[in-house]
């Protein structure tokens, strides 16, 4: 893979990689003989294609670290309804693999001729290729195949088509050679109504079969909405003759926390009745040039990713004008009038459409060129693009900042759904700390307050139509907050230095942490030599573990060239049979098999550096010497000591390392700081995690009207945060009553100097606490407020944190063992750490630094009784 999976998506890999193994037994096993089914549900924006790319690269190759043997017999069905979308995936699929190229990837048109489809390639299908008029299909009549005249069906093919596609994929399903895996892109779409449920859709021939054709072995929907996909299964009635596997399904909140998709959408309406389109397309506009002066600032202070000084290309951004279905060409001219008029430096072919019609289109003096909506977000010559609702499916453009939009009222979830092909962030991950990057605008002069809310309401999950909205928020007209002047600059260091924790990761091997950390470190030229170094070191312990547990190290030496068979025998006229145990020794291609293994254990790079040092030096590496080292590391493999001894050691070179290079890591970009955070989290436990300065915060500062007569009602404020507005204020009406008590009583203690409302997205401005949930899930909280005061001679700069949380909530006890275990482990570096709750009418508090307050938490059957007993105070 060109790239690296994130966390879930490797998690997810792993589980289709099963599901998949499994269906292939039950395909081929005589004894049980079934056809599967399973979905992989998974956000808009969280990389569905790419983990597809892995899977299929696993199907064809074999993958070391997910333990899954290549498919020789592997062939892959990609099928959707829109051939756009099908070369949008190929050429993804191109982009995301480094192990599949323009060959192994077809797309099935006339002719396409073949007996059978090939082993270790992927066909794209859509559903017109399958129609009843399609040149693919000619002479194949599915509804009357046992009365046809044999010889007809041949006869009324056309030219080069020797097959129909349907005679291609019987004869691939038919081959005891062949595994058949048919991946149902959106899988959600294709099945027809129940009303139509009489007469099958084709996505349903080929899912149950049809005539001679039987159905498929294997059906992987991806998909959104895999509830629909689940429920068209059922209503296609596969339930009894094909088995469905576990659905893979990937957590939203883990996409969020990834930076894959932007934190905040922005709506801006009008603030009062009238025509204001122009005055907000001005509006709009000013966003996006606003936007590009942003990204270009951005780029000219950060280097890239290679580490070697080079600067990074910036973002180019992109307004999407989105017109209605029937757009009036005058209206069209006219705002681009207004675009010219506010941007005279954008050049004419600088505009675009993904119109129905595919031509150049006049509006007015302007022609408008076409493009096809998959290469919008690579041609960044386009900086204005003119859609309707037909890209709303199967497209993404993350560079597309501003969204423009003349529908009217009524077409909220026509909207909606061209957000949601927005919502990716431009560079695959969250620019730390600074949320005007971090997030989309959407224009919408033709809303009012009232159906603009219906929008937020979509947005945020209130109402169906938008995928997964998890950490996402959706602000109306916010204002943006800056570094706060009056704050000192001791307040803003000491924040930086607060250990925050990352969410621990479940199967993180520690080598390959390590390996990960030494090639960061040398990309940085902190350690150029790191990765040498740290193969070097677990060369030591792996010779050591070789020398303590030499005795199960010669046993398994033993085994590893020995193969053990059976010999089953009978004779005729006699009952019964004789059984006869024989051994073999192993030939190189048994070894190469047990070394592979061990490269699963150690890491395949690992693995293959110590064969290297144990056969010496090239010069004096001969056959038997190489073959010996690869026994000897497939051998230690099979002792788990070993590999308790090498996570061990791995885990305390890690720790060395990170300790040693903390400073020089903290004065590298963002970027590059955010990848050994990333590093950090890759472990089994919770890893101390560095927070960064946030540069802006994007708040609402007034109150929704009831009503569209009603005027918006500004919102109370304070001051002394972090960030700030013009008059140094921050606008604090979506605390809670509780929230709200707390903050005023913590701003009215003596030498307080500065506050911090901690963002409660997953973010690295964000100080998150790592907790597990009651069902022994990993989760993370986010207290609400961190305090800053200044004590002493010295005038010492102390964090406090203070969280107010409802005892009532069912996530309370669970979020106070959170708490508590960060406050035992990390409570010297905070004057306190409180959780408080009301109770009645009284307000209590639970001091966390308190040694007795932690035992009685730990020890709590709910969070209640701990408010009201003896170890808590009165707030």
């Amino acid at each position: 893979m060109r790239y690296t999976l994130k966390d879930y998506q490797q998690d997810a890999v792993r589980d289709i990689l099963g599901n998949l193994a499994e269906a292939r037994e039950m395909f081929h096993n005589p004894r049980l003989r079934r056809t599967s089914q399973f979905a992989l549900t998974a956000t808009t924006g969280a990389g569905k294609t790419v983990m597809a790319a892995a899977v299929i690269e696993a199907l064809f190759y074999g993958h070391d670290e997910f333990g899954f043997e290549p498919d020789p017999s592997a062939v892959v069905l990609w099928f959707s309804d829109d051939p756009n979308l099908n070369e949008q995936t190929r050429f993804r699929l191109l982009a995301a693999s480094d192990e599949l190229n323009h060959s192994d990837l077809r797309v099935i048109a006339h002719p396409f001729s073949e007996e059978k489809l090939s082993p270790g390639k992927v066909y794209f299908l859509n559903t017109d290729k399958l129609t009843r008029t399609s040149r693919l299909t000619r002479g194949h009549d599915a509804g009357d195949e046992d009365n046809q005249i044999p010889d007809l069906r041949a006869s009324v093919r056309p030219d080069l088509q020797g097959f129909t596609i349907w005679d291609t994929l019987r004869n691939t399903i038919e081959d005891p050679n062949l595994t058949l895996y048919m991946v149902l892109d959106e899988a959600h779409r294709g099945f027809g109504t129940k009303a139509s449920a009489d007469k099958p859709t084709i996505v349903r021939r080929l899912v149950n079969g049809h005539g001679d054709v039987p159905p498929v072995p294997v059906v992987w929907g991806i998909s959104a909405t895999v509830d629909r996909f689940e429920q068209a299964m059922k209503a296609a009635e596969v339930a009894e003759s094909r088995r469905g596997l576990d659905r893979v399904q990937v957590d939203p909140a883990r996409v969020h926390a990834s930076g894959l998709l932007k934190d905040t959408i922005v709506l801006d309406i009008p603030a009062e009745t009238g025509v204001f389109d122009t005055v907000l397309l001005t509006r709009a506009t000013r966003k996006i040039k606003d936007s590009t002066s942003a990204w270009a600032e951005y780029a000219a202070t950060h280097a890239d990713q290679t580490g070697d000084g080079t600067k990074t290309d910036p973002v180019v951004p992109l307004m999407v004008l989105q017109v209605p279905n029937t757009p009036d060409p005058d209206m069209v001219a006219r705002a681009l009038d207004v675009v010219f008029d506010e941007w005279p430096e954008l050049g004419g072919d600088e505009v675009a459409h993904v119109l129905g019609d595919h031509t150049t289109q006049a509006y007015g003096p302007y022609a408008v060129r076409y493009i096809s909506p998959e290469r919008v977000q690579d041609d960044t010559t386009v900086r204005v693009l003119i859609a309707k609702d037909g890209i709303s499916t199967g497209w993404d453009c993350p560079r597309a900042e501003v969204l423009m939009s003349f529908r009217p009222a009524k077409d909220a979830t026509h909207i909606t759904q061209l957000l949601g092909r927005l919502v990716r962030t431009p560079l695959a991950m969250r620019i730390e700390g600074n949320e005007v990057l971090n997030s989309v605008e959407c224009i919408l002069p033709f809303f009012d307050r009232k159906t603009a809310t219906q929008v937020v309401q979509i947005l945020t999950g209130e109402l169906d139509g938008f995928p997964d909205p998890t950490g996402r928020r959706v602000l109306i007209r916010p204002e943006t907050m800056t570094p706060n002047p009056d704050v000192p600059e001791a307040v803003w260091d000491a924040l930086v230095e607060l250990p925050s924790q990352s969410l621990p990761r479940k199967g993180a091997k520690p080598v390959k942490r390590l390996t990960a950390l030494a090639h960061a470190l040398a990309v940085d030229g902190l350690k150029p030599d790191a990765g040498a170094a740290a193969h070097q070191e677990m060369h030591a312990v792996l010779n050591g573990a070789a020398a303590r547990h030499k005795d199960k190290l010669d046993t398994a030496v033993a085994e590893i060239w020995t193969v053990h068979g059976e010999e089953v025998a009978g004779r005729y006229g006699q009952t019964g049979v004789s059984l006869d145990r024989f051994t073999e020794v192993a030939d190189d291609r048994a070894i190469r098999d047990a070394f592979r293994q061990a490269g699963r254990v150690f890491s395949p790079d690992l693995a293959g550096t110590y064969v290297d040092a144990l056969a010496g030096p090239d010069d004096d590496q001969d056959d038997d010497g190489l073959r010996d080292a690869y026994v000897t590391v497939a051998a230690l493999a099979l002792i788990p000591e070993v590999g308790d001894d090498l996570d061990r050691e791995a885990a305390k070179l890690t720790t060395k390392w990170f300790d040693e290079y903390r400073v020089a890591i903290k004065d590298l970009t963002p970027e590059r700081q955010a990848v050994y955070n990333d590093i950090r989290a890759m472990a089994v436990d919770p890893q101390r995690m560095d927070l960064t300065r946030p540069k802006n915060a994007l708040v609402e500062t007034s109150y929704p009207p009831k009503s569209a007569d009603e005027e918006p009602i500004p919102m109370p404020s304070r001051s002394q945060h972090l960030l700030a507005d013009a008059q140094g204020q921050y606008p604090v009406g979506t605390l809670n009553d509780l929230e709200l008590e707390v903050l005023d009583k913590e701003l009215s203690r003596p030498g307080v100097t500065a506050w911090y409302r901690n963002p409660s997205r997953s973010a690295q401005d964000s100080l998150g606490i790592a907790y597990k949930d009651a069902r022994g899930t990993w989760k993370t909280m986010r207290p609400d407020f961190v305090f800053f005061d200044q004590a002493g001679l010295d005038q010492t700069v102390r964090a406090s944190i203070v969280d107010p949380h409802g005892h009532h909530l069912s996530d309370a006890l669970v979020k106070l063992h959170g708490l508590a275990a960060f406050a035992a482990e990390y409570g010297d570096e905070f004057h306190r750490i409180e959780a408080v709750a009301k109770v009645g009418v009284a307000t209590r508090v639970l001091d966390m630094k308190s040694e007795v307050v932690r035992t009685a938490v730990f020890n709590a059957s709910d969070a209640q009784t701990l408010y009201v007993s003896h170890v808590a105070g009165t707030y």
